[in-house]
């Protein structure tokens, strides 16, 4: 007897996938800041903005397509300013509260 095994195809992980409402992207960029960590910052931002559709979010926070890539690119370090751009944008504001 032989069993022929079953492959199971697993599909990578895209949180822009599941960001699908304000709420959302609201507890998904709390949980990011609470890890004190910048480069998953840029990439929480950076799927978020895959979610909304990078064209019209570079639009919204008047900067090129390819800025706003180069901005949420691991590892890159733009401005404060870019980063409110394009969270304002998002829809998402950034609060502060005591530690």
């Amino acid at each position: 007897m032989s069993t022929a095994k079953k492959s199971i195809k697993l599909v990578p992980f895209d949180a822009a996938r599941y960001l699908t409402d304000d709420v959302a992207v609201a507890e998904y960029v709390s949980a990011v800041l609470e890890a004190d960590d910048p480069d998953l910052l840029l990439l929480a931002l950076a799927d978020i903005a895959r979610a909304r559709g990078m064209a019209q979010v570079a639009k919204d926070a008047g900067l090129g397509r390819e800025s706003l890539y180069k901005a949420l690119a691991p590892g890159a370090k733009p401005r404060f300013d870019t980063i409110l751009k394009v969270a304002r944008a998002l829809g998402v504001c950034l609060t502060a509260q005591p530690a």
